[in-house]
């Protein structure tokens, strides 16, 4: 608003007024706690003086090659040391990390490194095949034009040693090397502009080719405070990352934790059982999951569990709708679960279901449900809200008329890298568009109801996928499922589950299993909810353990409609 009148005309100067970046918080990390444990990696422990110390060497190092601002710098690696200090040596160098997924496939991740024209690509010796695989794939569209990134591997001696020898004989440099080529006193400026760009993440794309969320040095400081804020974690906070840090980074937990000046603890693989030695062994406090995750923790078996807990461990989950049967089971074992919702557009989670004490005081499965709604915005997002999509009014708070969930303000991405178009469309009119379906309750809390495109419709009504599968949950032999449309010769659509047992069962015993199943549904649901067909087997996932709907979707579409019986 210009010319908008103040009591003073004060100007901003260089001593009251600088660019917000999280790249302080290590700084002050470094010098309030030299000593104390940053991050732990099987036998590998570095304090806060050494992690500062190693991001700078990386900073510099980079600086050294001509790596700075305008430059991305590609990461590929599961949970490791290397991949938290990317978050701040990378950005501290001007430069923009690229967080790229794991579990991709060779051609997509050729796409993101040509994409986001990535001048370095750092891999884990575990996944130097799959970049180098894609960076050939890209060498041979570039048609001469291509200029190779400078290639770094991550060594890692919880790993088969002929993976590294592999690596560093196709010329890439070793990393440890690399940082010792680095200045660990290295003078890394901040930006000058908050609004400069931090880092890249492609979405998972459950729909076409993947966009690229460009993300500020002022969301993410935003974001980070905000993030351990809502969760009220405390100083010296022990986290596990089970998330990977490739996903929204972190949910931002990689900048917060260096603000709490806490401990993370990196996991490899995730497994149960990973988890509860963690628990015992590191004294974690605090982890965030999928629902997916959460569901290999409930259902692990007992030699795989310590229980019980030690002590309160909190767990943020979020990625999908947890089912409240998944919640319940969560909280019967001693975790105190928080929910929360969001997107790599909103800097990983951006609204969480905030507990009220009063809840405290009702039946536990009335708790677990109201606990499965996403909730309200964190303290860092400024406007969320449930619109109709015609018009953009509110939806009434009725619990029942569904809208699309909108967002605006600083939890939001700056928008999609070389994509106008579908910049015009996340942000029309003035609003950034999830494309989740949902209610606004009475509370003023929002639950989704479903992704626009995976409400099935039967007969002409609307049937919520997710509240489906949240009944099918509270089946016994039920470990997982996913139910989409499937063409019906009667109804248009009907609801078709996939559904993986928790024990295998033969051929023959699955049509008795699959009435059991629809005869468990009639007696809890509508009967046009009633899944009309069932399908056992492995749920295809994306990188990031959602399931692949679209995947589903194609396979319910070759099973052909469901027959008008003859009856």
């Amino acid at each position: 608003m210009a010319g908008a009148r103040d009591i003073d005309d004060l100007p901003k100067n260089d001593a009251n007024y600088t660019a917000l970046t999280p790249l302080w918080f290590i700084e002050r990390a470094a010098l309030v706690h030299p000593s104390r444990l940053s991050v732990v990696h099987g036998s590998r422990r570095y304090n806060w003086l050494q992690t500062y110390q190693r991001c700078r060497r990386l900073a510099s190092a980079l600086s050294n090659r001509s790596i700075g601002a305008g430059d991305t710098v590609a990461i590929i690696a599961p949970n490791i040391p290397a991949i938290y200090e990317a978050h701040f040596g990378v950005p501290m160098a001007g430069a923009v990390l690229n967080c790229v997924n794991i579990r991709l496939n060779a051609q997509t991740i050729s796409f993101l490194l040509g994409h986001s024209a990535s001048a370095v690509v750092m891999a884990d010796q575990e996944f130097f095949p799959l970049a180098e695989e894609a960076l050939n794939i890209l060498a041979e569209k570039g048609d001469g034009h291509y200029k190779p990134p400078l290639l770094i591997v991550i060594g890692d001696e919880n790993c088969d040693p002929e993976a590294l020898k592999y690596a560093l004989s196709k010329g890439a440099i070793e990393y440890e090397k690399f940082l010792e080529t680095g200045n660990p006193e290295y003078a890394w400026k901040p930006p000058e502009d908050e609004w400069q760009s931090i880092t890249l993440g492609y979405t998972s794309g459950t729909t076409a080719s993947p966009k690229g969320v460009v993300l500020s040095h002022r969301g993410a400081y935003v974001m980070s405070l905000s993030a351990g804020l809502v969760w009220g974690m405390n100083e010296g906070a022990i986290y596990l990352w089970t998330l990977p840090m490739f996903h929204c980074n972190g949910w931002c937990y990689t900048w917060a934790l260096a603000a709490l000046c806490g401990t993370s603890i990196c996991l490899r693989q995730v497994t149960a059982k990973a988890v509860y030695s963690a628990i015992a062994k590191h004294k974690v406090t605090h982890f965030c999951a999928a629902p997916v995750v959460l569901n290999t923790i409930v259902n692990a078996p007992k030699e795989d569990t310590i229980l019980p807990l030690p002590h309160v461990v909190h767990v943020m989950t979020a990625g999908a709708a947890p089912p409240p049967s998944v919640l319940y089971a969560m909280s019967q074992k001693g975790f105190r679960i928080t929910h929360t919702y969001g997107l790599s557009e909103t800097y990983g989670p951006s609204t969480i279901c905030a507990w009220k004490p009063e809840w405290d005081s009702l039946p536990p499965e009335v708790q677990a449900r109201m606990n499965a709604r996403q909730g309200v915005r964190y303290v860092g997002l400024e406007g969320l809200d449930v619109v109709n999509t015609q018009t953009m009014q509110p939806v009434p708070s009725d619990g029942k008329t569904v809208g699309e969930i909108v967002m605006r303000g600083n939890a939001v991405m700056k928008g999609y890298l070389k994509n106008p178009k579908a910049n015009k469309e996340a942000f029309a009119n003035g609003w950034f568009h999830s494309g989740d379906l949902g209610v606004k309750h009475p509370d003023g809390y929002i639950e989704i109801k479903d992704r626009s495109k995976d409400i099935i419709i039967s007969g002409g009504e609307n049937i919520s996928s997710v509240e489906i599968e949240n009944t099918l949950y509270q089946h016994p032999a039920i470990l997982e499922v996913s139910v989409v449309a499937r063409a019906d010769e009667r109804w248009g659509e009907s609801p078709c589950a996939f559904v993986t047992l928790k024990s295998k069962i033969d051929k023959g015993e699955e049509q008795r299993m699959a009435e059991d199943i629809m005869k468990f549904c009639k007696s809890k649901m509508p009967a046009y909810w009633v899944p009309k067909s069932v399908v056992f087997g492995e749920l295809p996932k994306t990188a990031t353990g959602k399931v692949q709907k679209h995947l589903l979707r194609a396979k319910a579409k070759e099973m052909g409609p469901v027959k008008i019986s003859k009856l």
